[in-house]
């Protein structure tokens, strides 16, 4: 009963919001405390959910104090220099945008922390997605697979789990995962080429201002619009290959007009470089990990806030400002104390755990390697890293020793489905990437989880083709 309860729970709650039937908050409030509740959890649910919640506490510090923070960072200006400097490389091809967005989330994900990423990603490129009219659900969607995949470093978390589980090295377990690495990287940038293509599209037909495209390089007055509204050919035949070069109106949004309008009165020159330094030794605390990640953002917005804005009232609007964004991030994380706090007090996530692990039938036992793996992409999903690699892995790797299947195999097995992971609900970093996006959590999973189940499965299939993940 146990099992078919949280599934339930976690399918209901994954419908609910994809379907947009329910906020994400709401769904996980509600869907926990019903399913809670037919579990036998009675008065007790309480207790469940505020020993969860008190775990997320530091969590919820860090996601809100750093939206603080790099939203000021955006209203003085910081990144304006480095958006001008972006835009001057990628110009304006959304198909160089989101493929450089893919490619800058990687490399920042060698820190093996997912939030550091997300937090740089989405101030380099968030301001660039809205000037020129392209979906943040594309910059979620993108940055959200290249950090999936760039999780399995011995140094992001799930493979030293799994190393830490099976008693093995992490390096044996990562060092031939590399190809897969590498293939799934491949993946995902073709993944963000044609993601790339359809914004390219989308944009061209949408009405805007429009000059300086006719042939002999003169302004020519026009609209941008659906076929019947005036288009010339070369106006045409300029939109579908992207070579947008002047439009009237420099941004194509009010929001990117009020993010990056170089007249915004919050905007401060004078003190670039002090917010420069301080920027730089915030990122340098964060990968030397000396203090909590919680306190460095809350003493960094307090001195950037203080220098900044002297004035209390100008202080206490800056906090305002920010304040949706806030809520919105703080609040899913809290109510995600109630999903995880249900899953674990009520014993769903043991029962799920000795389920999954008794239902491979004997005759499959020569694959358990490539069962864990193919079970590591929705498993990852619906529970804590944790919670897979210490509770539901050893289990496996123990039946399947069996069939002269390697420890080492099932761990290798057992991250490939880390991309899909990086996607729940259950990660902080990805409520910190929707939220300084100003995405939707539903329209983020419609547009990520296919494409990262395809990463996951390549990688897996790589890792059994070149031998590095055995069949007995």
């Amino acid at each position: 009963m146990l099992v078919v309860l949280g599934f339930g729970m976690v399918a209901t709650f994954m419908v609910l919001i994809m379907t947009k039937r329910m906020t994400p908050v709401l769904a996980l409030i509600i869907v926990p405390t019903i399913f809670g509740l037919f579990a036998g959890a009675g008065l007790g649910i309480g207790d469940m959910a505020m020993d969860a919640i008190g775990g997320l506490a530091p969590t919820a510090a860090l996601l809100m104090f750093a939206i603080i923070y790099f939203g000021l960072m955006i209203d003085v200006g910081l990144f304006d220099p480095l958006v001008r400097v972006i835009l001057r490389v990628v110009g304006h091809d959304p198909v160089k945008v989101v493929v450089g967005t893919a490619l800058l989330a990687a490399v920042i994900s060698l820190d093996g922390d997912g939030s550091t990423t997300f937090i740089v990603v989405t101030s380099a490129m968030l301001p660039i997605y809205l000037r020129l009219g392209l979906s943040p659900v594309v910059l979620t969607c993108v940055a959200g697979l290249a950090n999936g995949a760039m999780n399995i470093l011995p140094w992001g978390g799930p493979t030293a789990r799994a190393a830490a589980a099976l008693n093995l090295s992490p390096s044996d377990v990562f060092v031939p995962m590399v190809p897969s690495l590498l293939v799934g990287l491949a993946v995902i940038f073709v993944f963000s080429w044609h993601l790339g293509l359809l914004e390219r599209r989308r944009l061209g037909s949408i009405d805007l201002p429009w000059e300086g495209v006719n042939g002999s390089g003169s302004s020519a007055s026009g609209t941008i619009g659906p076929r019947g509204t005036g288009r010339t050919a070369t106006q045409v035949e300029r939109i579908s290959t992207g070579a947008i070069r002047t439009l009237v109106n420099p941004a194509d949004t009010a929001m990117a007009d009020s993010m990056l309008d170089p007249q915004r009165p919050t905007l401060r020159p004078k003190l670039f470089w002090f917010n420069l330094v301080l920027t730089v030794a915030v990122m340098a605390l964060l990968v030397a990990d000396v203090l909590p990640l919680a306190y460095v953002f809350m003493a960094a917005s307090a001195a950037a806030i203080i220098v900044n804005f002297p004035r209390v009232s100008d202080q206490a609007q800056r906090i305002v400002a920010h304040a949706p964004s806030i809520v919105g991030v703080v609040s899913m994380v809290l109510a995600a104390g109630v999903l995880i706090g249900v899953l674990e007090g009520t014993g769903m996530v043991d029962a799920m755990a000795a389920w999954v692990a008794g239902s491979i039938p004997a005759e499959l036992g020569a694959y358990s390697a490539v069962i864990t793996g193919l079970l590591s992409i929705p498993m990852t999903f619906f529970l804590s890293n944790d919670a897979f690699y210490f509770g539901i892995l050893p289990v496996l790797t123990e039946s399947a020793a069996a069939f002269g299947i390697d420890p080492v195999d099932m761990a290798r097995a057992s991250i490939t489905g880390q991309v899909v992971h990086m996607q729940s609900p259950l990660v902080p970093a990805i409520l910190l990437l929707i939220s300084l996006a100003g995405v939707n959590l539903g329209d983020h999973h419609k547009k990520v989880l296919w494409r990262a189940v395809v990463v996951a499965l390549a990688m897996l299939v790589v890792g059994i083709a070149i031998g590095s993940i055995g069949i007995g």
